[in-house]
């Protein structure tokens, strides 16, 4: 595997972007597309941090427009936390996949992988100084937190990070685009009650 640059500090966005898109600290940068940084409002009350890119993502290099981002919009809607006034973002910055004929099926990142891109999530809440974190799901809690966290067992708490920083753990929402038909609302409901936790940060 070829060396990556040596990590310089990263000042905006924009940095940040470049120097992902030359990664190859882990192999899944030689695969996808493109790096895929988060979007939003900087100096927002609440960052969500998500997996990974997914297909869609990875193809238009924007995070969370596929189908588990246009379910977390409307989660966050319900939830009365206006999603322009967050920032949405992933622990892993590029997509893994393996290739079914001519379909890209998402795969996990390894622990290793996870690990090789932390240093870049820690860049990017630097840039954007939330005032809490949400981790959607166990990689970005594991990322976040440095340590597995027992999504199920702690989802809807807040826990806090050596810096300061609170992380309220939930579920990622592509967990529920897997639930039976028939659990579905009741799995969505959950899920915002969970992000409630949250909205006391956006009071006027």
């Amino acid at each position: 595997m070829p060396d990556s640059p040596p990590h310089r500090r990263i000042e905006s966005l924009a940095q940040l972007k470049a120097a992902t898109m030359a990664c190859r600290e882990c192999p899944i940068g030689e695969i996808a597309t493109q790096s895929v940084v988060g979007e939003g409002m900087l100096q927002p009350r609440l960052m969500l941090v998500g997996e990974q890119p997914g297909d869609q993502e990875d193809l238009a290099g924007h995070p969370f427009i596929g189908p588990a981002g246009k379910l977390l919009a409307r989660a966050l809607e319900a939830a009365g936390i206006p999603r322009e006034q967050t920032f949405v973002s992933n622990a892993v910055k590029h997509f893994k996949f393996e290739l079914r004929g001519k379909r890209r099926i998402h795969k996990s990142p390894a622990v290793r992988e996870i690990a090789a891109c932390h240093h870049w999530l820690e860049d990017e809440i630097a840039l954007v100084k939330p005032a809490a974190l949400v981790a959607l799901g166990s990689t970005a809690a594991r990322s976040l937190m440095g340590r597995a966290v027992p999504v199920m067992a702690q989802r809807g708490q807040w826990l806090p990070r050596p810096d300061g920083l609170q992380v309220l753990v939930t579920l990622h929402p592509s967990a529920l685009l897997r639930v039976d038909a028939e659990d579905r609302e009741a799995a969505f409901e959950a899920f915002v009650a969970d992000l409630r936790q949250a909205k006391r940060l956006f009071a006027r």
